[in-house]
């Protein structure tokens, strides 16, 4: 991997996330996924436009339905939503998980909504920071190919996406537990087979 990609990779991650809360990738879920690497990217362009228009819609219905929605991050990859965030109530996160169980083609829901009230300023800074740390170390291990590996950070915690071997996402867990200011790694990653893999850098299509 050449220093002149990394540096573009890496520069595609800081203007993604400088400034925004890990609880807003629903305004930039373009962004987040860097353009120029879409191509490859093992979800399908279909599922790619998908998981966009999932992201934009998630919120609106949210905005429509609930309080405190500025709180509350919805990330979608390959139709299956991760809910991030804080709520006030119990009832609000479930709540939340109906709102996005009505949108098209949503696969899976993973609600990791807390119940907490809304993060400070500060803590959302710091996520985006950490979710910086973690995309850059991705990169630097060459252990994992790191546009396979979508990241999210909310209160510290880093969640770890995208469509993966078992053994990537042992990897990608492993490194991104190393990063400083990570206190915790969950993974909502979609496995594949070894055999699959070989299919998707074929024919560059995700299995579903």
């Amino acid at each position: 991997m050449g220093n002149a990609w990394r540096t573009t990779m890496v520069a595609g991650i800081v203007a993604a996330t400088m400034g925004l809360s890990a609880c807003a990738p629903l305004l930039i879920g373009a962004a987040a996924t860097m353009g120029t690497l879409s191509a490859l990217d093992r979800r399908t362009l279909g599922a790619q436009t998908e998981d966009q228009l999932i992201e934009l819609k998630g919120v609106n219905r949210l905005r429509e339905s609930m309080r405190n929605v500025d709180a509350v991050g919805v990330t979608s990859f390959n139709r299956k939503v991760l809910l991030t965030g804080q709520v006030l109530t119990e009832q609000d996160k479930v709540n939340a998980q109906r709102v996005i169980a009505t949108l098209d083609n949503v696969r899976s829901i993973e609600n990791e909504l807390q119940v907490s009230g809304r993060v400070s300023t500060g803590v959302s800074a710091s996520d985006g920071l950490i979710t910086t740390r973690v995309k850059s170390a991705l990169i630097d291990s060459k252990r994992v190919q790191a546009n396979t590996v979508k990241v999210v950070t909310e209160a510290s915690v880093v969640y770890l996406m995208g469509v993966v071997t078992r053994d990537e996402g042992e990897r990608a867990a492993e490194i991104a537990s190393r990063v400083s200011g990570v206190g915790r790694v969950v993974t909502v990653f979609e496995y594949v087979s070894d055999e699959d893999l070989v299919k998707l850098r074929r024919d560059g299509t995700t299995t579903r």
